[in-house]
């Protein structure tokens, strides 16, 4: 099979370049969106993108087999878009891409920003709270949007996260001959919802004192929870030798307040984690917890390991840091070279470490952390329950 996806820009057939428009034209069928197809002339055979899609896709390749295909996309298809959908499913070596100049070029040059100081962040499809991972002062984003409402929502969410002095630009339809700028503050948002074809621009003012970074060890306040948190410098060392990379999936079996799986999955925007909690309410807050934090993808799973593991798809690395139970499930289900760290404070679960050291090899240490704290007119140590960690590399 051989699959050309083009890249329409807004004004259309207009603004396509002769060679684009002829692969359009030697197609026997062209497959799109409604506005793509609207805007390519009427003598060419036009099948629109059935709904949902995804589980559609294979069936309706399949009922052309044989013919040239034509897919139209907006602006650059692997922005995003349904060009790279295509590559994963069917390969590089039977997809050609023709792209256009994409919509966050373009925002960038009416904005007169530069590549390397703008992110790009996609809520399409997707919830507006990934943005929260991106806010920082004076951080440049240009956000791909669901629909019309998507700018309100992003002002509200910046509003929450302390960020509500930053500048919005909302610019719609660009390229084409309706594109519109509108502007305003995020905190008193002025706008009703308008064209479902925008991105937003987002100059980001907050609040003085310092952010979140993306790097391990967030304060444990950053998190909400009952208690049952791996506290922060127990986290940073499990995370250094979890070894985050991007696009990997992490389990995090007792996930207790989500922190380790929130924490690796905003290390790259294409991270992936599960986070596997018995205690419902526990589970809720893990959820609320990747909210804010910029992490909503991740995916909670409520039950009791081992038992709710098997129907995961394998992962990359787990944390193991709510009993013990699953240890050797989790140790068998790591794709070669995955990473395993596990934490105990009991005697017991330190015996079960201890067993696996001597059985499977990694590295085994005791951590202790004290705190500075008043002690009567002086300062004196206050010590943390001591905690064994065993690390392991498949």
């Amino acid at each position: 099979m051989r699959i050309v996806v083009v890249g329409v820009p807004a004004d259309g057939w207009a603004g396509l370049a002769e060679s684009a428009r002829a692969e359009i034209r030697a197609a026997e069928v062209v497959f799109g969106g409604h506005r793509q197809l609207g805007l390519v002339p009427a003598d060419v055979e036009k099948v629109p993108w059935p709904s949902p899609l995804l589980p559609a896709l294979d069936g309706l390749f399949a009922a052309h087999r044989g013919r040239r295909i034509c897919v139209l996309a907006s602006g650059d298809p692997m922005l995003s878009g349904i060009g790279t959908t295509l590559v994963r499913r069917f390969g590089a070596e039977h997809v050609r891409i023709v792209p256009a100049v994409s919509s966050v070029a373009l925002a960038r040059a009416r904005m007169g920003w530069s590549a390397e100081e703008t992110e790009v962040v996609s809520v399409v499809g997707r919830s507006v709270h990934r943005v929260s991972r991106a806010l920082a002062p004076g951080a440049r984003l240009v956000v791909l949007s669901s629909d019309g409402a998507t700018p309100a929502q992003l002002a509200s969410v910046l509003t929450q996260r302390g960020f509500g002095e930053s500048k919005l630009t909302v610019l719609e339809q660009l390229g084409g001959p309706a594109e519109r700028r509108t502007d305003g503050r995020a905190r008193d948002w002025p706008h009703p919802p308008g064209d479902a074809l925008n991105v937003v621009a987002i100059e980001c003012a907050g609040p003085a004192l310092p952010t979140l970074p993306t790097l391990p060890g967030l304060p444990d306040d950053a998190f909400e929870h009952d208690g049952q948190i791996t506290k922060r410098d127990l986290r940073a060392s499990a995370l250094a030798r979890l070894a985050p990379v991007a696009g990997e999936l992490l389990w995090d079996v007792g996930a207790g307040a989500g922190s380790v799986g929130i924490e690796w999955s905003r290390a790259h925007p294409a991270n992936r984690a599960v986070a596997v909690e018995r205690n419902e309410s526990r589970a809720a807050r893990i959820r609320r917890n990747a909210d804010r934090l910029g992490v909503p993808e991740l995916r909670v799973v409520t039950g009791t390991a081992p038992g709710v593991l098997t129907d995961l798809p394998d992962p990359d690395a787990v944390f193991v840091g709510g009993g013990l139970a699953s240890l050797d499930a989790c140790r068998e289900a790591l794709r070669p070279g995955g990473r395993l760290v596990a934490h105990a404070v009991t005697l017991e679960s330190e015996q079960a470490l201890a067993r696996a050291y001597r059985e499977h090899g990694g590295e085994l240490v005791r951590i202790a952390v004290e705190h500075a704290a008043p002690l009567g007119g002086f300062t004196g140590w206050t010590p943390a329950r001591t905690v064994t960690q065993w690390s392991f590399v498949k």
